[in-house]
């Protein structure tokens, strides 16, 4: 049923809604320009507050991909960081101090409130150092062979 014509009109700029007030009055829940707005507390719609109460979902995935952006990123910064300062054997005698980052985990894991975000945390690093060590293993292993 497909007709050239809308089947709903819009009101012409200068009339007002026959449903609504006019363009120029308050609704009656909204106060008027001059008189100051009540403040009942934060409104429902101040910002996205579905991941404010804790959901479970944005907690277990944020954890584990930051976990896994951890082990790929700090390390590689750390080094990167320190080659620019100062020389490669220095930089190698320096690197195991890059597990001091692990007690940014620890803590997340140690607080009631970030507890869930942190097992996931640990979660990710554990599964993505599994999966570099393993596929260099397994290409290491491919390249003696043949």
């Amino acid at each position: 049923m497909s007709t050239d014509k809308q089947a709903v009109e819009a009101p012409a700029a200068d009339e007002p809604a026959a449903d609504g007030p006019a363009a120029d009055e308050p609704a009656a829940d909204e106060p008027a320009a001059d008189e100051p707005a009540a403040d009942d507390g934060p409104a429902a719609d101040d910002g996205p507050s579905w991941w404010h109460r804790d959901h479970p979902t944005f907690a277990a995935l944020s954890g584990f991909f930051t976990g896994l952006l951890f082990v790929a990123l700090v390390p590689a910064l750390y080094v990167g960081g320190l080659s620019l300062l100062v020389d490669n054997d220095r930089v190698e005698e320096l690197f195991p101090f890059v597990l001091v980052t692990l007690v940014v985990p620890l803590a997340l894991v140690a607080n009631k409130r970030t507890r869930r975000f942190g097992t996931y945390f640990w979660i990710g690093m554990v599964l993505t150092a599994v999966v570099v060590i393993g596929v260099g293993a397994l290409v290491l292993w491919y390249l003696v062979e043949h």
